[in-house]
């Protein structure tokens, strides 16, 4: 696993487990149906992610109850991936989308998914502790224009700075 990756999601994760202002994770929540492969396809810059394209995360079920959290991402600049393994564990009930996720050892972060296709698990829209981590996820490397548009006008509703939004290229 890279160093520069662990120590800045340990900047991210240290001890935040609470929930922008406005805010709800959705109820519902079908954990299985969640596992699996996500692209990135929109988020706030950190500088775990700086510079990434190709990101992705994917979830898995851990023998202790909790979720594999597998992040990937390919920097040009560098001609390598970068990968973060972490651990992410259900806040309260398991059918509500807030999970507190690690990279680094006993920190843990806000995972909160605040909107979610639940047809059919297509796309997440999903917010960390505060309004300066935000993502849109899909299962898709690509998206609507008018999903992308209703991700914006929600995000910035919600106090997100979604003007500095960084659109992923795959």
């Amino acid at each position: 696993m890279h160093r520069f990756l662990i120590i800045s999601l340990a900047t991210l994760l240290f001890g935040c487990q609470g929930l922008p202002q406005g805010v709800q994770p959705v109820t519902g929540f079908e954990v299985n149906r969640y596992l699996g492969t996500w692209y990135e396809i929109a988020r706030l810059d950190h500088s775990f992610e700086r510079g990434l394209s190709k990101v992705t995360a994917d979830y898995s079920l851990r023998e202790d109850g909790g979720l594999r959290v597998l992040n990937r991402g390919y920097s040009v600049a560098k001609n390598t991936w970068k990968d973060a393994e972490g651990k992410a564990y259900f806040v309260g009930s398991q059918d509500v989308g807030h999970l507190k996720v690690s990279f680094f050892g006993p920190f843990y972060g806000t995972y909160a998914v605040f909107e979610l296709d639940k047809d059919n698990y297509q796309y997440a829209f999903v917010s960390g502790p505060d309004t300066s981590y935000l993502w849109l996820l899909s299962r898709t490397p690509t998206v609507s224009q008018a999903l992308l548009d209703r991700f914006i006008e929600k995000a910035k509703a919600l106090g997100f700075d979604t003007d500095s939004l960084i659109i992923v290229d795959h």
